[in-house]
């Protein structure tokens, strides 16, 4: 196995999106009501219901 090649989960995924959310949660806690954290909140977000990651018949990507 090569340095630095680990196989990616759901479970990492829903770790790492769930801290993105929180942080920018904290980020723009002070200045919530401001255009530019609207917009950063609004492109981490989404109201559509989207396929599962990933499609079926494909695993997550390997880094």
């Amino acid at each position: 196995m090569p340095l630095f090649r680990r196989s990616e989960t759901p479970a990492t995924d829903n770790a790492r999106t769930r801290r993105l959310l929180d942080n920018a949660d904290a980020a723009f806690e002070d200045e919530a009501d401001s255009d530019f954290a609207r917009t950063v909140v609004d492109g981490l977000m989404s109201d559509v219901a989207t396929r599962p990651y990933p499609p079926p018949g494909h695993g997550y990507p390997r880094r």
